[in-house]
């Protein structure tokens, strides 16, 4: 391979890992925008943004198709994370990046269990919220659009990069967890949203002067059910890579952690960061299931999905 060649897959691979873990530009490296003329434009740039299998979409519970399946085994997650923990004001929503843990200490946190093939292992996180408490999710849930949602982005282990693994449709693992608002502050997420006011400015990073579990981020929140379905990134270049695990359980923040995500800055004329969400995408086929509690759950107890399909495979 010559030089040029490793240098521009090189410029590719850290590109796509930016667009998925912060969304600062598009693969252009211009940056995009959440309106519906700027949301509309999306396409033109990137073909997938115009796919069948598009994500956000709307969640139903009476429409969700029951299944027998693992839990999802969240590995490490009580574990402190490996530091320097990064927070970024990427004028599109405020992310973590997350130093990879040292080998000779263990595993990087991962995942697996539910519908998923592989151990899916940490990315980073990020949210999108809403400029009033009525939405802001990139999911609905029953008709409900809550004001800030989290995901928690997972890279399939049997691919080396984020770039790898946005070819592939099994390739990314995203947790969704949706949060209301209530009058009290919410201990677990108070010390990041207290450092929000050193990235108010666009494009601001700081090192954080704590690490934390990122259990510590869901405490309380029932793992046990949860909906699952194949999509997309929410962003461009909206890569149909990612199988989703929403949890209906909900987090809390209070108003004024919740005003807190407000204040950023998106570096466009002073415009304050907020209504950073996709707009819903249509469904099609494809069916979203919701986990089916047995306790006495082996794999030959999984729902038959059809003489044409194995018992793990997706229906579309």
């Amino acid at each position: 391979m010559s030089l040029n060649v490793a240098m521009r897959r090189a410029v590719v691979s850290l590109l796509l890992f930016a667009l998925l873990i912060t969304g600062p530009t598009s693969a252009s490296g211009h940056r995009f925008g959440y309106s519906q003329p700027d949301q509309r434009r999306w396409s033109k740039a990137h073909q997938s943004c115009a796919g069948k299998h598009q994500s956000p979409i709307a969640i139903s519970s009476n429409r969700a198709v029951p299944l027998y399946m693992p839990a999802i085994e969240l590995v490490g997650y009580n574990n402190l994370l490996p530091g320097p923990i990064t927070l970024h004001n990427n004028g599109h929503s405020v992310s973590l990046a997350i130093p990879k843990t040292d080998p000779a200490k263990g595993k990087h946190p991962y995942i697996f269990g539910g519908k998923l093939q592989n151990e899916y292992e940490l990315e980073g996180l990020h949210f999108h919220w809403g400029d009033k408490n009525n939405r802001g999710s990139e999911h609905v849930l029953n008709d409900v659009r809550y004001p800030l949602e989290m995901h928690i982005i997972h890279r399939n282990r049997k691919y080396k990069s984020v770039a790898e693994a946005l070819g592939y449709s099994d390739g990314l693992t995203v947790l969704g967890f949706f949060y209301q608002v209530t009058e009290h502050d919410s201990p677990e997420i108070s010390g990041l949203v207290r450092s929000f006011t050193q990235i108010t400015d666009y494009d601001k990073t700081i090192p954080l002067n704590h690490t934390f579990t990122l259990q510590s981020l869901i405490d309380g929140i029932d793992l046990n059910r949860f909906y699952t379905y194949k999509g997309s990134l929410t962003t461009p270049p909206c890569s149909e890579a990612v199988t989703w695990v929403v949890f209906p359980d909900l987090l809390e923040l209070s108003v004024h952690q919740m005003k807190r995500f407000r204040t950023l800055d998106t570096g466009i004329h002073g415009s304050p960061m907020v209504d950073n969400y996709r707009a819903l995408q249509p469904i099609g086929n494809r069916r979203v299931f919701v986990r089916k509690v047995n306790p006495r759950y082996t794999p030959l107890e999984v729902f038959d999905e059809g003489p044409h399909h194995s018992k793990w495979d997706w229906v579309y």
